[in-house]
């Protein structure tokens, strides 16, 4: 009798092992396996949110078949104290293992709605944008100039929402007073900016800022990451270039971010300054020029007058012989990385050339004929009215 009852004992204890292990590769299965999710959303992560509140949120937005496979797998993969907060897009068919990586990994929200301060060369504007989850991309939603005084009525009504993001964006080319006088406009922000930071010192990036942040604190995160960038590439700089270290890679960058906007033309542009300071030649670029009469503080807003390519400042190319004593703006990453990998080629000269980009040309006489086209194309734009 005893004999059978271990063997009943036996097979039971079996047939329960073989149970639990099918039990648990199901689990698995489900864990890691496309999700039942069918169209992306926008999943939202409060602050101090468990992943039994996300789960359940989760399983009732039918992005995933199981809350508590879902709970069990983040906590075996040792992430259910690793949430983050923000707003998140979960993908179609997402794994319940790709969303538990989605919520913890970190980084800026992906989804959600987002008050996005751009300052620009010429003017800065408030936008309100949110992701359609449809495509991941932003939509906006309202967009103004803070400083032109006139404030959308529906304005202080989107800002109040509970879930807003907020960013501060700086295109490439703007200066350091500029970033300082338009962070005023900014009313997430708090406190003031002591000292100017030094032209090219911040970084053109976009910075997800919480509300109530200093202003002077952001301006230390924008200095901080031009550092790293500068130094970066200063260690993965071309042999043999006529600069001698980082403040002077800096300020050909900004003349670079000055001189074009096309992407592809800044290796061209750096190795015109390269081979003029090379052969001792004097650089001759407008936008220092411009930087000598407005130090920085504003568009100038009208051509340049001969009595300014003539007028003596430290910023005028024109004038004085290599690189001015401070950069012109704060370059980006690709000015930087230009300034410091030219394109080698042997161009001294460059003109626009009417299609937003310019002419490059290895000679004087070259060059002429390139500004003779040039004047012709301006010649023709001011009789079309343009």
């Amino acid at each position: 009798m005893w004999r059978s009852v271990a063997s009943n004992a036996l097979t039971l204890f079996i047939a329960l092992f073989l149970m639990a292990g099918g039990l648990l590769l199901w689990a698995k299965r489900q864990y890691e396996g496309p999700g039942p999710l069918a169209e992306p959303i926008c999943l939202r992560v409060e602050p101090g949110a468990s992943m039994a509140v996300i789960s359940r949120e989760l399983e009732g937005q039918r992005a995933i078949s199981n809350a508590t496979i879902f709970r069990l797998g983040a906590k075996y993969s040792e992430k259910s104290g690793l949430l983050k907060a923000g707003s998140f897009l979960v993908p179609p068919r997402a794994s319940m293992e790709e969303i538990v990586d989605i919520v913890t990994r970190g980084g800026r929200s992906t989804c959600g709605t987002e008050l996005n301060f751009r300052i620009g060369v010429v003017s800065a504007q408030l936008q309100l944008r949110e992701v359609d989850p449809a495509t991941g991309r932003y939509v906006e939603v309202l967009a103004f100039d803070p400083a032109g005084g006139e404030i959308p009525e529906d304005y202080a009504a989107l800002r109040a929402a509970q879930d807003l993001r907020f960013r501060v964006t700086l295109a490439e080319g703007v200066t350091s007073w500029q970033v300082v006088e338009e962070l005023k406009a900014a009313d997430f922000l708090e406190g003031a900016v002591v000292d100017l930071p030094a032209e090219g010192s911040l970084a053109p990036d976009s910075y997800e800022v919480q509300p109530g942040m200093a202003r002077g604190d952001l301006i230390a995160e924008m200095q901080r990451r031009q550092a790293v960038i500068l130094g970066e590439l200063w260690e993965r700089r071309a042999d043999g270039l006529p600069i001698t270290t980082p403040e002077e890679a800096l300020i050909l960058a900004s003349i670079v971010e000055k001189e074009t906007g096309v992407p592809d033309e800044r290796g061209r542009v750096a190795s015109v300054f390269v081979n003029r300071l090379r052969q001792g030649i004097r650089l001759q670029t407008d936008p220092t020029v411009i930087y000598g009469v407005t130090l920085g503080k504003e568009p100038l807003g009208r051509g340049i007058r001969q009595s300014e390519l003539r007028r003596a400042t430290p910023w005028n190319t024109y004038v004085i012989d290599g690189l001015p004593p401070t950069p012109i703006a704060n370059p980006g990453r690709a000015s930087i990385e230009a300034a410091l990998n030219p394109d080698d080629t042997d161009f001294l000269f460059f003109v626009a050339d009417g299609t937003g980009g310019h002419a490059f040309a290895r000679t004087l006489a070259e060059h002429n004929r390139n500004v003779a086209r040039w004047r012709q194309i301006e010649a023709e734009q001011r009789g079309q009215g343009q």
